[in-house]
């Protein structure tokens, strides 16, 4: 019973796209069983069965000497010879069974390996032809243009900044943020050197060392927003254009999809960090967001578009009414104001002062410390002191002077796990979990919140109203563990209608308890941010131009994704990538889902690669799988002897039995994924 194995094992997420899937995934087993149930038909073996899927037999019907069969269990199939049986692996050893010429076993070692192959080389052959079809007929794909610069993170330690142009990273040339993502994950040098242009034009060369406390190497970027909001969709909440309870919200009615925004507050714009940059500018003031409307919905000429206007009021930031206490520094930015006057990791920003103020502002008692990055950007161009704390060499305290930028801190997504960064000066740092002060008349005073209280956990509530779209599951932080605060404060800013629960830790034996707070904006602070406008990524053309093109491009496709699925291997053999980034088939079917919303062209990458996916892993040399059987049949070409009958079934059970523990294993990782807040 020959085996294929459906598991995915790049983490690459209606009824009409779930049928789309599974008549794909179906489509790429029943093209491998073809590949082996034709070669044996030609070299003469008898078929008994040909099955797609496993388990208890859900319908058949026999034509010839075949039985055709689809099967309870759809993670994949088998073409059952005679003389050949996973399940029984005394038939390939034994004598009297190959005394049947019409049996597996009774053909020629060359016969057996065109056999065993041929799935494999169906799955590549049908592989190239998916992604020759796909460059065909074109998509897109996400620029290789940094958006997000992960605080703390090594990208960000070296310098990289929003609106960089990568190159190259390590020995990957980088044509799109795809790129990106595979050179950091599956390289396996211990830093690599990360290449391109700043935003200014100045070529920028460094060297980083990839972050591997989590489960794949990562260097902490993500890609680039365009100005343009995501194309009308089929729905009224398929492509919204506006955050829940943002500025843009309240105007949602103003934008219209794939709206592009050309001006804001009368600057012209024409990319996303000019955005940035304005509205970081005006972000206490009402702006005016100007954007270009199509008006012909297929017309692509300047002419076929016409203006309109939309004024978004300031977005206040959102406080608990909390004062924490500040931790460490994580990190210093290379080459930043703080680095250049030397501070570093573990010191703790305990005062400052303005080169024109009359006494210096006690971090926390004086000046939350949430507000830093603002008051260091406030102060762009000035020189301020900055005492710091720092144990060693005898040293309490040390004073240095600098000059920040003006700079600010751009909201980042909601989610993730980061310090607080203070961009005008280059540092990242921490927050102690503990209150040093509560605001009175503020959610956090009304709940009885005392200082001193200890905050171990987190949980933004998702109220019942909340659109998928913009989060399906409750966000909870270990803000103990992980240092999370600042990832409380940012998410705060992104979700103003959740309730947030505070889990506060309690003396003795007691049970913790919780107190749950409803955030309030602040009167005098105000967020650079898109104001909840919901913009596009970056994209670029992905598209041959000619027929030959489109088989070149087909090939280098389908020879990438070998080699990444070879790498993924390696990467989890030498521990670069986690057990924790395996698919199983849960997996598999919710990204197909989602790439089969995103287009024809793009389902028909995602059934090229796991196509070649397929045509990888079956050629491991596993037993059971088609590898293993290859590997025997080597053996048995060079010795002229076959394995004994004890040497073959152990390795088969054992194969088996590696088998069923990995797919137990994927299916009980897509589980986790479903039940586990994100």
């Amino acid at each position: 019973m020959e085996t294929v194995v459906a598991i995915s094992i790049f983490s690459l997420g209606g009824f009409l796209s779930l049928l789309m899937v599974a008549v794909g995934l179906g489509m790429v087993i029943f093209v491998h069983e073809l590949g082996h149930f034709a070669v044996a038909k030609w070299c003469g073996v008898e078929v008994e069965r040909f099955s797609i899927g496993f388990g208890p037999v859900l319908w058949s019907r026999k034509w010839g000497e075949t039985e055709y069969a689809l099967s309870a269990i759809p993670l994949g199939g088998y073409v059952k010879m005679v003389g050949q049986d996973d399940l029984d692996p005394g038939q390939e050893t034994s004598s009297e069974i190959q005394e049947n010429p019409r049996s597996y076993t009774a053909k020629s070692v060359p016969q057996r390996m065109a056999i065993i192959s041929a799935g494999v080389i169906m799955n590549i052959i049908t592989g190239y032809l998916f992604y020759t079809g796909a460059m065909a007929m074109g998509t897109q794909v996400p620029a290789g243009e940094v958006g997000i610069v992960q605080p703390g993170m090594p990208a960000w330690e070296a310098g990289l900044r929003p609106g960089d142009k990568l190159s190259r990273i390590g020995s990957w040339e980088i044509s799109d943020f795809i790129d990106v993502t595979r050179a950091t994950a599956l390289s396996t040098d211990p830093s690599v050197k990360v290449v391109g242009t700043h935003q200014d034009g100045t070529a920028f060369e460094f060297w980083v060392q990839p972050d591997t406390t989590t489960t794949k190497r990562l260097i902490g970027v993500g890609p680039q927003s365009d100005i343009e909001f995501y194309p009308a969709g089929p729905g009224s909440e398929a492509n919204p254009v506006a955050w829940p309870g943002s500025p843009a919200a309240l105007k949602a009615d103003g934008f219209q999809g794939g709206d592009r925004i050309v001006a804001v507050a009368g600057v012209p714009v024409e990319n996303h960090e000019q955005l940035r940059k304005v509205l970081s500018e005006h972000r206490a003031e009402a702006v005016e967001i100007t954007v270009a409307r199509r008006t012909d919905a297929t017309g692509d000429s300047p002419a076929a578009t016409q203006e309109a206007k939309v004024t978004l009021a300031p977005q206040p930031m959102r406080s608990l009414g909390i004062r924490m206490h500040i931790g460490e520094i994580n990190a210093v930015q290379k080459g930043s104001p703080a680095a250049e006057q030397g501070l570093k990791p573990a010191d703790r920003i305990i005062r400052v002062r303005a080169a024109d103020a009359e006494a210096a502002l006690e971090v926390g008692r004086d000046l939350d410390p949430a507000r830093l990055p603002d008051w260091f950007a406030d102060h762009a161009g000035q020189q301020v002191a900055v005492t710091v704390e720092r144990e060693g060499a005898g040293e309490k305290s040390v004073t240095v002077n600098l000059t920040p930028t003006a700079e600010r801190n751009w909201a980042q997504p909601a989610g993730d796990v980061q310090p607080m960064p203070i961009p005008a000066i280059g540092v990242a740092y921490h927050f102690i979990p503990t209150v040093l002060a509560v605001e009175p008349g503020s959610p956090a005073d009304k709940a009885d919140l005392k200082p001193e209280a200890k905050i171990t956990h987190v949980r933004f509530i998702k109220p019942e109203s909340w659109p998928e779209a913009f989060g399906k599951k409750d966000i909870t932080y270990a803000v103990e563990e992980a240092h999370g605060w600042a990832s409380v404060l940012t998410t705060l800013q992104r979700l103003p209608e959740w309730e947030v629960e505070l889990t506060l830790a309690s003396e003795g034996s007691e049970t913790p308890k919780t107190k749950v707070l409803k955030s309030q904006p602040v009167a005098d602070w105000f967020q650079s941010s898109d104001r909840g406008m919901v913009l596009a990524p970056l994209l670029i053309p992905k598209e041959a131009d000619s027929a030959s093109t489109a088989f070149r491009m087909g090939f280098e496709e389908t020879r990438d994704a070998a080699v990444d699925i070879y790498l993924t291997l390696r990467g989890l053999f030498t521990g670069n990538i986690s057990p924790k980034e395996l698919h199983g088939p849960i997996g598999i079917l919710s990204i197909g889902v989602e790439v089969a919303n995103s287009g024809l062209a793009r389902f028909l990458i995602f059934l090229g690669f796991l196509s070649i996916n397929l045509a990888v892993l079956n050629f491991l040399p596993i037993p059971v799988l088609d590898g293993g059987h290859m590997m025997f049949l080597l053996w048995e070409g060079v010795t002229r002897k076959r394995p004994s009958e004890r040497v073959y079934a152990t390795a088969m059970y054992l194969g088996l039995l590696f088998v069923l523990g990995l797919m137990s294993y994927v299916i009980f990782r897509d589980v986790v994924r479903l039940i586990v807040p994100s």
